[in-house]
């Protein structure tokens, strides 16, 4: 970072001497998703999870809170993977302790995941220091700037989102 508070752009020409701007604010936001990617990996690892294993009992957590019971195909489908890879997940949870098998209630074939009563008190106790950090960072912000921010991740999210996944091919 310079004196004056702006950086030069990674990406991005940066004039010296000028105002912070919107290089500044892109930089700003690839240093957060940086800590947020090291903070995600300091967590599974504190945790043993992977991070589709944390998806998964994150899932499982709010379906039991719910009253929903979610079968392993259902989740397999909500995370993208195949079943060998469910099958996979779903032992090494089990055998971690934060979910069980239960026989579906009404399909004689089936099994219900349910995390067990300690899964969500360890989550959450691995998250709510991050979490309570993040929610004293946004609330000492103005409303003002609340709006701000909020217009910025909007406009992010649908610049990001607008991105096509398969780019264009043309014929010569």
């Amino acid at each position: 970072m310079n004196p004056d508070g702006t950086s030069e752009g990674y990406w991005y020409p940066w004039p010296k001497g000028a105002q912070p701007g919107a290089v500044d604010v892109i930089n700003a936001l690839r240093k957060f998703r940086s800590s947020e990617s090291s903070m995600r990996r300091r967590t599974r690892s504190s945790a043993a999870m992977g991070e589709t294993d944390l998806l998964a009992l994150r899932y499982l957590i709010d379906a039991e809170a719910a009253g929903v019971g979610v079968r392993p195909t259902e989740l397999a489908g909500r995370l993208g993977i195949t079943s060998a890879s469910m099958t996979s997940l779903v032992d090494r949870l089990v055998a971690s302790g934060y979910v069980t098998r239960v026989p579906h209630p009404s399909d004689r074939r089936a099994v219900i995941l349910r995390p067990t009563p300690g899964a969500d008190g360890e989550v959450r106790d691995n998250l709510n220091q991050m979490h309570q950090r993040m929610l004293e960072a946004a609330e000492s912000l103005s409303p003002e700037e609340l709006k701000a921010v909020m217009h910025f991740l909007v406009c992010m999210r649908q610049a990001l989102d607008s991105v096509d996944s398969e780019p264009e091919i043309t014929a010569r």
